[in-house]
């Protein structure tokens, strides 16, 4: 109920993201006729064909996106026949004669007019195909909780909810603007006027679509971005799950938050056979979900690490399930390696499927669950910190199960590389993916799904901003280098910068070389680099690029390939 209450806010909130600007011309171009049968159909249309192709792209994999994006075309000529239409009214009357025969084949209620239902709901399905909202934050819950846990009815029903909210705001800026389209024809007399000016929005909004700028230029321009109030409509309305659950008070009852669920669908252990709920009773035991190229995961694991081997011979068990985020992370070489690089010695168990993931309702990288002796979870926490308070949990559920002389002090790790604690910086560049599926603030224009192309960064960028340089295809996961020296540049802030990369199909290493503020890094350069900036993708893991030894202000950052067929994924930042 709580997703669905959050979809369709975020859907009634998209009337006034950018993104649905170019979209609002076709909404009013029938404002003046009756809403039952030209409004209504055509938002119909609109949500249900934009629920369709969201599932297909999120659950589908890359063909369905590029079967959209010939949609897509297939509508900018639908819609440029419409714009046609409105500014001649001869065009108008030669281009609607199919259509009425068609709607008055499908009803017989229809009259012989091109305003029938069906032509309006088959405008909606146009503009459905069109419309390419902006992923925030409620949408990117929605499209990663559909790719996570794969096609459902309840997916469609998020999806659709969502639309459904976007339809109800638009349905009431309709009714409204339909109301003013009548005042003005009747008082000025102007509706040829009024006809041909709607032709002339409607043409300019299928060449801005078509230029990118409904995902681009308006997208950078505009003021009004609804990303902060859907991000605080999450937090208000799940203020619990974001971190840590809330501290008993010192000799309270600890809560019962559920039973360790059957660990039967790892689909491989590494450092253990398959453990049981049942060959665990008696143990403590800690459940940390992460996946290898994760910095939030790879900067907890030390102290994960440091609780399995202080704890080990007092009754505790720690469980690291690896769920992954990108595709290259279901390899189990690639698993075995990232197991053994990180000096992982406790059970790992692969959950390629999602099942454990599913069977704990988890949704967060890393999330700590704490069980008793017992199987029922006591505790959990989400994200990086608070690691005190997660050994002193771990110490009490050991003492509460009969262990008795246990180490005392808390775990220090003292970590190094991409496993040394964040920055303080709370100001610091938001985790950034550099696929189209959940890609954010990219200054470089519109971005060509799955097709190669020439991309031009522009002069300058502002904060959080990135481009790309060279000829790349983009697609839904990550981005691939079509030729050599192409580049990726990105206006950062943070101490540290990272950026998850691989090699292409052959495997074949790639060289690079980084620079800050247009020169080499010097002593701010990272672990996988060099003080010239130089370094190598030979595997697909994150690689820490930039470590500065001072300060944490905005630099600009540019990562070039000299070799191609390089695929980058993900920024992350520290």
């Amino acid at each position: 109920m709580i997703l669905l209450i959050l979809a369709f806010l975020g859907g009634v909130l998209t009337i006034l993201s950018p993104c649905i600007l170019p979209v609002l011309p076709f909404v009013f171009a029938r404002a003046d006729r009756p809403f039952a049968r030209n409004g209504l159909p055509m938002l119909i249309g609109m949500a249900l064909t934009f629920a369709l192709v969201a599932t297909l792209a999120a659950v589908g994999g890359g063909w369905a996106v590029r079967a959209n994006q010939y949609g897509r075309y297939i509508a900018l000529v639908v819609l440029a026949v419409l714009g046609i239409t409105l500014l001649s009214s001869h065009f108008a009357e030669w281009i609607s004669r199919p259509f009425v025969k068609l709607g008055n084949r499908l009803s017989a209620h229809s009259d012989a007019q091109a305003d029938s239902p069906w032509s309006a709901a088959g405008l909606g399905v146009a503009t459905g195909l069109l419309w390419a909202p902006c992923a925030g934050p409620i949408l990117g819950l929605l499209l990663t909780g559909a790719a996570l846990k794969g096609a459902s009815v309840q997916t469609t029903l998020l999806l659709l909810t969502y639309a459904g909210g976007a339809a109800v705001s638009l349905a009431l800026a309709l009714l409204v603007g339909g109301r003013v389209f009548s005042v003005m024809k009747r008082s000025l007399g102007a509706g040829e006027w009024v006809r041909r000016v709607l032709g002339v929005l409607v043409l300019c909004g299928v060449v801005a679509i078509a230029l990118g700028a409904d995902t681009g230029l308006l997208t950078r321009v505009s003021l009004a971005s609804t990303s902060s109030v859907e991000q605080k409509l999450i937090d208000a309305i799940r203020p619990a799950t974001a971190s840590t659950a809330p501290a008993p008070k010192a000799g309270a009852t600890l809560p019962i938050e559920g039973e360790l669920p059957a660990l039967s669908g790892a689909t491989q252990w590494f450092n253990s056979s398959p453990l049981t709920p049942e060959s665990l009773r008696g143990k403590v035991v800690v459940v940390d979900f992460w996946t290898y190229s994760c910095i939030n995961c790879i900067r907890t694991l030390p102290y994960v690490k440091a609780w399995a081997e202080k704890y080990r011979d007092h009754g505790l068990v720690v469980i690291g399930v690896h769920s992954p985020e990108f595709a290259f992370e279901k390899d189990p070489d690639n698993v075995a390696k990232a197991i053994k690089d990180f000096g992982i010695t406790y059970p790992v168990a692969v959950d390629d499927n999602y099942a454990i993931w599913q069977a704990f309702n988890n949704e967060y990288w890393p999330a700590h669950y704490f069980i008793d002796a017992k199987g029922q979870i006591r505790s959990h926490h989400f994200g990086e910190g608070d690691y005190a308070g997660s050994e002193d949990m771990i110490r009490r559920l050991l003492t509460d199960a009969g262990y008795k002389d246990l180490p005392g002090g808390y775990v220090q790790p003292g970590a190094s590389g991409a496993e040394a604690a964040v920055s303080s910086d709370t100001n610091r560049s938001p985790e950034t993916y550099v696929g189209y599926a959940r890609g954010e603030n990219f200054a470089g224009g519109q971005i060509a799904h799955d097709d190669s192309f020439d991309y031009h960064a522009p002069d300058a960028l502002q904060a959080n901003q990135w481009a790309f340089n060279g000829r790349w295809t983009v697609h839904g996961e990550n981005a691939s280098l079509d030729k050599p020296g192409g580049s990726i540049v990105y206006r950062f802030r943070g101490r540290d910068l990272h950026l998850v990369l691989g090699p292409g199909m052959d495997g074949k290493p790639v060289r690079f070389r980084i620079t800050l503020d247009g020169k080499p890094p010097g002593a701010d350069h990272g672990a996988d680099t060099d003080a010239d900036g130089n370094g190598v993708v030979t595997e697909q893991r994150l690689y820490q690029l930039v470590r500065q030894t001072h300060g944490t202000g905005e630099r600009v950052f540019e990562i070039t390939f000299l070799d191609p067929d390089v695929r980058a994924y993900a920024f992350t930042f520290g």
